[in-house]
């Protein structure tokens, strides 16, 4: 049985995980107290994964953080923390929930556009922007941000009718 459970600012945070979605512990501070951290584990095992969820806009949410163990890969984890994202947008009364990701993330990309999210935009060299290490991921160099986004009242139509 897998259990969600959002941490309090007391509790300590799972950074090992933070760190396998963004390299940058500068950036994760930046912006891990704005928003919920939420933690995914099986009952009476460890955190397998991890989300964070921020406010950006009014009505607009941003999930700037999602990771699995490794070794939890292809287990659709990945997955379940983003539904739960959706869900929780949805109860805080958002009406759009965004991501960014890496132009070489291609496993992400796959992701996020299963969950329902649409490519909205890209940000040309934000990784050269804002990370002083180069970022390599697939063999290929991480320099731009994809920009995704899923309008929330039509999340639930997405649930009821997923595309393969």
């Amino acid at each position: 049985m897998f259990m969600f459970k959002k941490l309090t600012p007391e509790e300590e945070l799972p950074m090992e995980l933070l760190l396998l979605a963004d390299p940058s512990e500068a950036m994760i501070a930046s912006y891990i107290g704005r928003g919920e951290c939420w933690t995914l584990s099986e009952k009476g095992e460890a955190v397998l994964g991890v989300y964070v969820l921020i406010p950006t806009r009014p009505g607009t949410l941003e999930l700037v953080n999602v990771a699995v163990l490794e070794e939890r890969h292809g287990q659709g984890l990945g997955k379940r923390l983003v539904q739960h994202a959706i869900g929780r947008a949805q109860e805080l009364g958002a009406w759009t929930l965004e991501i960014g990701t890496g132009n070489s993330s291609i496993g992400q990309l796959g992701l996020y556009q299963k969950c329902g999210f649409r490519i909205v935009g890209v940000d040309r060299d934000f990784f050269v922007r804002h990370y002083e290490e180069p970022i390599v991921e697939n063999g290929i160099p991480c320099v731009d941000m994809v920009r995704l986004a899923i309008d929330l009242h039509g999340a639930r139509s997405q649930e009821a009718h997923p595309t393969k």
